[in-house]
């Protein structure tokens, strides 16, 4: 397939890199500034969408930018040109439904760093695509970082195989407690009645279950849920065989209300863990968001987080199977 398409021009950004000879991430801009309409741009994707699903795989983040998005509606638009479905986010991450398909990203504290992952990576089905616009951009941080994810897989190798192939082989278990009811001061102050959809205990166990997780209910209501055993790594068909470092393990481990250990029980070797954390920040992108971008990113193959900022910052999301 031809890596060009005539109804977008290649652009650059402060903050992209090449990794394995792919630009990360890959910007693409209005043919002509006559172009740069909502409506000029949801027709070249529903013309290009074979095209342009392959970019996505192909350089794991696409960036468009310079094109006239003015809110949240263009954003939809945008979105389901594709006709790829929905899929609901499950995860402790404080949420607002906006509109349609559109959610807003983490609503934690801006003043906090949101750790590097793939969405939903502890959940059955997770989303192939995460999609973000930048309604706001902060005047100051706010940065949406991302890893290749089989960079860090390649590196931790060279230094820690055997412990890599451990990890692997018994899988690791996650724990994570949650509250009942939201607490947006937090940003991972996600209650289990609104992640479920649910507030009756019976039914959230039934739920969890069909994610892939089980419940231990606590005394004050709120419930500790439990997630396991999951791979370190995995290989995702179309990408040329990489190995994805497709976990949460530093995110988790040794925190206050998570933790994760080898599905045995064995403690992960605490220098194992620094240095997988020290490689995944080495190996991170970013670039500074601009009102209007809209980025995809290959769910599969990047872990993302998000820098700390100034107010106000408006970004959402949509999340697609």
């Amino acid at each position: 397939m031809e890596f060009t398409c005539k109804e977008f021009k290649v652009g650059k950004c402060e903050g992209e890199k090449l990794v394995d000879g792919e630009t990360m991430p890959l910007v693409l801009q209005p043919p002509a500034a006559s172009k740069n309409d909502i409506d000029s741009l949801v027709m070249a994707l529903k013309e290009n969408k074979e095209w342009f699903e392959q970019m996505i795989i192909k350089n794991s983040a696409v960036l468009l930018r310079g094109f006239d998005v003015k809110n949240v509606v263009d954003f939809n638009e945008i979105v389901e040109a594709f006709g790829w479905d929905d899929i609901r986010y499950v995860g402790p991450a404080p949420r607002t439904h906006v509109y349609k398909r559109i959610w807003t990203a983490n609503e934690g504290p801006l003043s906090e760093f949101i750790y590097y992952h793939h969405e939903m990576v502890l959940i059955k089905e997770s989303p192939k695509k995460v999609i973000l616009y930048c309604e706001i951009p902060p005047p100051e941080g706010g940065e949406t970082p991302f890893v290749p994810s089989f960079r860090v897989t390649e590196r931790i190798m060279e230094e820690f195989p055997e412990v890599v192939e451990e990890l692997d082989k018994k899988g690791l278990t996650y724990t994570f407690t949650t509250l009942s009811k939201n607490d947006t001061s937090s940003m991972r102050g996600r209650g289990w009645e609104d992640t479920l959809g649910t507030s009756d205990p019976k039914e959230a166990e039934k739920r969890a279950n069909a994610l892939g997780m089980d419940l231990e209910w606590l005394p004050n209501g709120s419930v500790k849920a439990i997630l396991g055993p999951r791979t370190l790594t995995r290989v995702f068909d179309g990408r040329k065989g990489r190995r994805m470092w497709f976990n949460t393990m530093v995110g988790m481990h040794g925190k206050e209300h998570s933790s994760a250990t080898m599905a045995d029980g064995t403690e992960i070797p605490i220098k194992f863990v620094k240095r997988c954390e020290e490689i995944i920040e080495e190996e991170s992108i970013q670039f500074k968001w601009q009102k209007g971008d809209v980025l995809f990113f290959d769910n599969m193959a990047l872990l993302h987080g998000r820098r700390p900022s100034l107010p106000p910052r408006k970004v959402l999301v949509a999340t697609c199977k």
